[in-house]
């Protein structure tokens, strides 16, 4: 997403200053998407990581592939 697609439109003070932003429902409900997973990165940074097989391997013990 880039910022000339999200046709933003602005709130303006009296000296002409933009104090607030208004942009369409999706492209904020994105926006606070996008937060929540770069949330979820930073919380798990520090979790052992584990290779692409060996969650291949987990699904289909659980019958999930």
């Amino acid at each position: 997403m880039k910022i000339s697609d999200l046709n933003l439109q602005y709130i303006v003070d009296e000296k002409g200053k933009k104090v607030s932003v208004i942009l369409p429902i999706e492209a904020f409900e994105a926006l606070l998407e996008d937060m929540d997973d770069l949330a979820t990165i930073l919380e798990r940074q520090d979790e052992e990581t584990i290779s692409h097989e060996e969650v291949i391997g987990n699904l289909k013990v659980l019958g999930m592939l």
